[in-house]
């Protein structure tokens, strides 16, 4: 396609196209909205471009921020995230772009870390696990000073990292089930496993986030930002629907949160 036959159809000027492949100028966020349905329209696939353009950095692990780094790297998201306060990344990007591209001033990061002489905690996706994030989201403050609680109050002590399971929308639409009463243990460990949605590696302690390195900041143009936004959306609904086919074929195995609680 010429660029005059592809200003045509976004509608702008051979001379706007010309700018913006030279680099001279870059498109307004009406132009960008053309573009995603130009790609759209055309099944360009839009994934394809933003995965060999984070890929080619060669990073360890990926950090996804609603407003963008600010100062050192600390342990200090809000205390009610999965496994309390820490810095938060991912082993896969899509994950963490999909949970923050319908912010627009979210920025994603390229991280390097050095785990050497760090004590690393791994948690599998099972009922463990559902309990240790149950703490941390406050599930448990009910049942404070009880042997359950103190438990999970003590599992992390000691340890600078811990790796776990990513909790996105989908994840919490599960775990909420569970919190609820809607589902048993069985469902819910049954949904993790199905899901499938990758792990996340927390620094939880000072000297862990010394070892973690920015590599890169990753810019996000609102033509990426549309195609994640559509992306999330499918991956939710999907994501939804498999686990409650999961839940639904273990919906009388297993015991209850407030049975778990009680016992």
């Amino acid at each position: 396609m010429s660029q005059q036959e592809f200003a045509s159809k976004l509608g702008v000027t051979f001379a706007t196209i010309n700018r913006w492949e030279n680099g001279h100028s870059t498109p307004n966020m009406l132009a960008e909205t053309k573009l995603y349905e130009f790609c759209k329209e055309n099944r360009i696939d839009l994934g394809a471009f933003i995965d060999s353009k984070i890929k080619a950095l060669e990073c360890d692990f990926y950090h996804g921020s609603k407003s963008g780094l600010d100062g050192k790297i600390a342990p200090s998201s809000r205390a009610h995230c999965d496994f309390g306060k820490g810095f938060y990344m991912g082993n896969d990007y899509m994950q963490s772009l999909t949970l923050i591209c319908a912010f627009p001033k979210s920025k994603l990061y390229a991280i390097d870390m050095d785990m050497s002489g760090l004590k690393v905690l791994h948690v599998k996706p099972d009922i463990e696990w559902a309990m240790l994030v149950a703490f941390h989201r406050g599930k448990m403050d009910s049942v404070k000073g009880s042997v359950l609680y103190e438990k999970y109050a003590a599992m992390l002590d000691g340890y600078d990292v811990v790796v776990g399971c990513i909790a996105d929308d989908r994840m919490f639409y599960v775990i909420d089930n569970f919190f609820t009463g809607a589902i048993t243990d069985k469902a819910l460990v049954a949904s993790l496993a199905a899901l499938q949605l990758g792990e996340q590696y927390v620094a939880i302690s000072e000297k862990a986030c010394r070892a973690v390195k920015v590599k890169a900041e990753i810019p996000l143009s609102h033509t990426e930002r549309l195609y994640l936004q559509a992306t999330a959306q499918r991956n939710r609904i999907n994501g939804i629907n498999l686990a409650n086919d999961v839940c639904k074929k273990y919906r009388r195995e297993g015991l209850y949160f407030d049975e778990i609680l009680g016992g």
